[in-house]
């Protein structure tokens, strides 16, 4: 059987016990014609939960340019977006288990199996306010995804488990494993590598703001799944258990100390010294939460293109000399995704390639990186 034709019946299947019936009659429509389905949209879940409000700073578009950091690799100015191919997809769906409901959307890169070698899967977490296509259009993660074979699996929050769809991170019902959205995200990034030849010894979660936040929790919570981690303007785990504490963490204050022992699922961190909505001090946080006290850090001056953005980049090690995190300290920047694309929101497009930066240290991290 043909594997699209598989694959197509398998969402059907998936659509049409969540009570989609449109959008499993369209998935089934294009099983039988041959071809890729138009993408399939479903509604929110409904899940209750407190909520917390979280203000966004967004880069004027003039401020917005395509940027190159030649010294460091992978690092290159992005192409301009292609057209998709016939054979690529982004389509809709949607996971639940014991502990509530999310949508997703998938990215399916073109001809994902030729060879017959399973294929990285990265989980993008979008931050307060945003969705699977607005994250994905500033980001511009499925035009790398096309361009380096992977996928992309872009979890939708619900308006009706927050009303800003933010990521709870700051609830202790959903920190831990097994419990709450980081079972929600887990089990649902297990169902999408079942159901696809994707490599589980590659597979890695990031995420801006809220959704960074989350991503050092599911990495946290689940090191077995998730071989590195991004965290973009985000928070360690366990820097709230409540509202009063996360707003004083998104200020800087309180902000724990680097501990003995780290996580030690590697983590890269990106977060702009300007950021007026989460204190940039979170990122050295985030950094003692997944490499612990003992590494050691080398820094590099990195010098943006005429007229962007400079960055500190910082290489932690471990004592065998194994990198283990980075972090860049984007001067200037604000609460935005470094290096996006105008196609979508919160993006600062004179920052350095944040995407394509996330996808070298991502994969040179296989299965050394599994725990």
């Amino acid at each position: 059987m043909h594997p699209e034709f598989q694959q197509l019946m398998h969402q059907a299947t998936q659509l049409t016990r969540s009570g989609d019936l449109a959008a499993a009659t369209a998935a089934i429509q294009a099983a039988l014609r041959g071809g890729p389905p138009a993408v399939l949209r479903r509604q929110d879940d409904v899940d209750a939960s407190d909520v917390i409000d979280v203000e966004a700073w967004e880069v004027p578009d003039s401020a917005r340019a395509p940027d190159k950091a030649p010294d460091i690799p992978g690092d290159a100015a992005r192409p301009a977006p292609r057209p998709a191919v016939s054979a690529d997809t982004f389509t809709a769906g949607s996971f639940r288990n014991s502990s509530g409901q999310r949508a997703y959307k998938l990215y399916v890169p073109p001809n994902p199996n030729p060879d017959g070698a399973p294929r990285p899967l990265v989980v993008m977490l979008h931050g307060c306010t945003q969705d699977a296509d607005d994250f994905a259009a500033g980001t511009a993660m499925n035009e790398a995804a096309r361009e380096q074979g992977f996928y992309v699996l872009y979890p939708v929050q619900s308006r009706n488990a927050n009303p800003q769809k933010c990521w709870n991170w700051f609830k202790h019902n959903h920190q831990q494993q097994g419990r709450g959205e980081p079972s929600i995200l887990a089990g649902m990034t297990r169902e999408v590598m079942a159901a696809h030849p994707i490599d589980p010894a590659r597979v890695y979660v990031a995420g801006l703001s809220a959704g960074g936040a989350m991503a050092a929790i599911l990495a946290g919570a689940y090191p077995e799944l998730y071989a590195a981690a991004g965290v973009h303007s985000g928070l360690a785990a366990g820097a709230a258990s409540d509202l009063p504490s996360a707003l004083s963490a998104m200020k800087g204050a309180g902000l724990a100390p680097a501990g003995q022992a780290g996580s030690g699922v590697p983590t890269i961190v990106f977060h702009g010294d300007r950021d007026a909505t989460v204190h940039p001090g979170n990122a050295e946080s985030v950094i003692a939460a997944s490499a612990g006290a003992g590494a050691r850090a080398e820094t590099q001056r990195v010098a943006g293109a005429t007229g962007k953005r400079h960055s500190t980049r910082h290489v932690y090690r471990n004592a065998a000399g194994d990198i283990v995190a980075e972090r860049w300290d984007v001067h200037g920047a604000g609460h935005a995704w470094a290096g996006g694309t105008p196609n979508g929101s919160y993006t600062d497009g004179a920052g350095p390639d944040a995407t394509a930066q996330m996808l070298r240290f991502f994969f040179e991290r296989g299965a050394a990186g599994k725990h």
